[in-house]
């Protein structure tokens, strides 16, 4: 198996990386990691140069731009246009070079803002995406679309992972573009440098599921391995698992020994209140599955920023 990961180097692509140098890797596994330096994925030419280059069996699609609430609300049709490009470009030129398997990353801010909970994988389709990231979440449906597309016509093992929000060593710390907890890792570090209160944007009432990068690693090379259906599959904690803003402000603010006052700015939007997802098909196939409690992989992050911090805060 000669096995490519696009977006290699970010968040999820170091993660599989590190897990697969530590052992999970098998002897009939070559493992190539690129990043936008090797492609311009949104470039049909040079997708299909990489391609041929690498001349992959399977691929994990992970490249795609990506970005906070803030960055979303700001650039919803920049977020369709390019992603719609890049996973066009990515499952095409895996079709075309003959590639047995592509496990593609979806997200749940796909799945419809007005619906019930929780949220599982027949939902997808079922009503539009929360307003605030519409551009994301459609570009990122049409990718179970068109992977249901190349299994009917080409008899393609094209499929995806639903990951809940994802957080580890080697995020996007930014505190204007990043994701919540990374933006919170790098805020508390700030304030505990400036004896400040610690500011956490919204109210700190909605609530997530959040999962390790490196229990998604191993997760995402079982699906490339084990997995079958072209049908997503939800990567997840339970949702007994799920914690609201606050709880994650405090767990970071416990890992990072900040002991200043929290205070939440309400002028800030909160985005979606819940995306409670069920992760029962997913322990159906593994029940004895252990994820990293989550205030062990926050002081694991927590640790990692700090010893990074040079290069994490860009």
């Amino acid at each position: 198996k000669r096995i490519l990961v696009t977006g290699g180097t970010g968040l999820v692509g170091r993660a599989i990386e590190k897990v697969v140098a530590d052992g999970e890797g098998q002897p009939d596994e070559e493992w190539i990691f690129v990043s936008s330096r090797d492609a311009d994925l949104t470039s049909s030419s040079e997708t299909k140069a990489l391609f041929e280059q690498h001349k992959p069996t399977h691929v994990i699609h992970l490249a795609a731009m990506v970005g906070g609430l803030f960055k979303n609300i700001r650039s919803n049709l920049d977020f369709w246009r390019t992603n719609i490009h890049i996973n066009d470009n990515v499952l095409h030129s895996a079709h075309e070079s003959g590639v047995q398997k592509v496990v593609s990353c979806l997200s749940t801010c796909i799945f419809p803002d007005k619906t019930t909970y929780p949220i599982d994988e027949t939902m997808i389709h079922n009503g539009p995406p929360h307003s605030s990231n519409f551009g994301y979440s459609y570009a990122k449906r049409m990718i179970d679309v068109q992977n249901r597309g190349y299994s009917e016509q080409h008899g393609r093992r094209f499929t995806a992972v639903i990951p809940t929000n994802v957080f580890g060593p080697h995020d996007n710390f930014n505190i204007e573009d990043g994701h919540v907890l990374p933006g919170l890792i790098h805020k508390v570090y700030l304030a505990k440098q400036s004896g400040s209160a610690l500011t956490v944007w919204g109210t700190g009432k909605p609530r997530r599921q959040f999962i390790y990068s490196l229990d998604l690693a191993r997760l995402f090379i079982w699906v490339l391995r084990e997995y079958d259906e072209v049908e997503p599959i939800i990567l997840s904690v339970g949702e007994e698992d799920e914690v609201s803003i606050r709880e994650a402000a405090e767990a970071i603010a416990e890992a990072m020994e900040f002991r200043g006052e929290l205070v939440f700015d309400t002028t800030k939007s909160d985005g979606q209140f819940k995306k409670t997802a069920s992760n029962a098909k997913l322990r159906r196939y593994l029940p004895e599955f252990q994820f990293t409690p989550f205030r062990k992989a926050v002081k694991e992050t927590c640790a990692w920023f700090n010893a990074n911090y040079a290069n994490a805060r860009k």
